[in-house]
């Protein structure tokens, strides 16, 4: 009986066909496939990359922020950590219960990443900030900038607190794209 295999990578050991060119291929491929993942990650070596990001979860935001990142030339080089609010989910007290997972987070981006910095982009017309500071936090441009501002100092504040070595960057981000730097 002849089995017809249509799987390049063993049709011809399940059709009889076994030659020494053959086994030495599969032996070869087997053996890489089992030492990679031992040599990357049984040692942790999870990559080295230049920030984590702090966002919001407004699904408008998304692409502008992938978009701002990628003019960093930041694509493929960052963790990321998405929360209402962004900043505002990580210092307001509405959102106390939330503050300890995005430092757990924190941590664990720097203990497998080795992150250098934090890149944290706040946006305009934030629901969150509305919840965590009420409707006056956004009556005007000027208002929101401030209210912005405050809660990135004190991210900044406590940032510097839970890990002194790491950058900081902050910005505010129009709907449209536009950051503002915000320190």
């Amino acid at each position: 009986m002849t089995i017809v295999a249509r799987c390049s990578c063993c049709g011809d050991i399940l059709n009889g066909r076994h030659d020494r060119r053959r086994f030495m291929q599969m032996a070869g491929s087997a053996g890489l496939a089992a030492a990679f993942p031992f040599m990357a990650f049984a040692q942790g070596n999870y990559g080295s990359y230049e920030a984590m990001l702090l966002s919001c979860i407004d699904p408008r935001m998304q692409e502008p922020v992938r978009a701002y990142m990628e003019k960093q030339g930041l694509i493929g080089k960052y963790s990321q950590f998405t929360i209402a609010g962004a900043a505002i989910g990580v210092v307001a007290p509405k959102f106390k219960t939330w503050h300890q997972a995005f430092w757990d987070n924190l941590g664990a981006t720097v203990q497998l990443h080795k992150i250098k910095k934090i890149i944290v982009v706040d946006h305009r017309d934030c629901g969150a900030c509305r919840i965590a500071y009420g409707d006056a936090s956004t009556a005007t441009p000027e208002v929101e900038t401030q209210t912005h501002r405050k809660v990135l100092a004190q991210f900044r504040q406590q940032a510097a607190k839970h890990r002194p070595k790491l950058a900081v960057e902050t910005g505010l981000m129009s709907l449209d794209g536009k950051v503002e730097t915000l320190s």
